[in-house]
């Protein structure tokens, strides 16, 4: 969470969509 501050807007964006990505491929492991 504090390297999503410390990035910019711009790519806060792309970050939270990594996270999406990465909740998804968590929960078809489990």
């Amino acid at each position: 969470m504090v390297r999503l501050d410390m990035m910019p807007q711009t790519r806060h964006q792309k970050q939270t969509a990594f996270t999406l990505i990465e909740l998804l491929v968590v929960i078809s492991i489990i």
